[in-house]
């Protein structure tokens, strides 16, 4: 019960995150994706089915949030979520690289994804203006945040002393 708190409050201040300080701390139009950053971490620390529900949840409110069409960040995230929670499972890391790497690469992907499913839904844009003004600045601003976010997040999901991800560092 105690880990299932946990999560609803670290999901929900994610959200208040997401909404309240990202769109004043973007840089170039690009603002960090906190909801992004948190499926990931908490898929990483709790495994795929946790990783693909809440991915789901936040692309959902992401998608409801903005201006944008209803649906493509909840499939983008559910997979994003998935697929980090499978790492899960290998995950004997000590330090702060791999977390940082899986959630850049994480974002690299739902990124370049989700401007896939866009240009499906018929949304004209210019596909190397969007990989450079827009995956790549967000991959480097949520690497960026993920190394500050990750250890803290990191340590208040797990129920032990020690972190599985940062071992003894954090």
């Amino acid at each position: 019960m105690r880990t299932f708190l946990v999560n609803v409050v670290a999901f929900i201040i994610a959200v208040i995150l997401q909404v309240t300080i990202a769109p004043y701390i973007a840089i170039g139009g690009v603002s960090p994706n906190f909801l992004m950053i948190t499926v990931i971490v908490m898929a990483l620390v709790e495994g795929p089915n946790t990783g693909t529900v809440l991915g789901f949840v936040a692309g959902l409110l992401f998608d409801l949030l903005g201006a944008g069409p209803v649906g493509p960040m909840a499939l983008v995230l559910s997979i994003a979520g998935y697929i980090a929670g499978l790492v899960h499972e290998n995950l004997f890391a000590e330090g702060w690289l791999l977390p940082v790497g899986i959630i850049a690469l994480a974002t690299f992907t739902s990124e370049i994804l989700y401007m896939i499913v866009i240009l499906f839904l018929g949304t004209q844009t210019s596909l190397a203006s969007a990989f450079m003004g827009i995956v790549l600045p967000s991959t480097l601003y949520n690497a960026v945040c993920a190394t500050i976010i990750c250890p803290i997040l990191t340590r208040v999901l797990s129920d032990n002393t020690n972190s599985v991800i940062f071992g003894t560092l954090w």
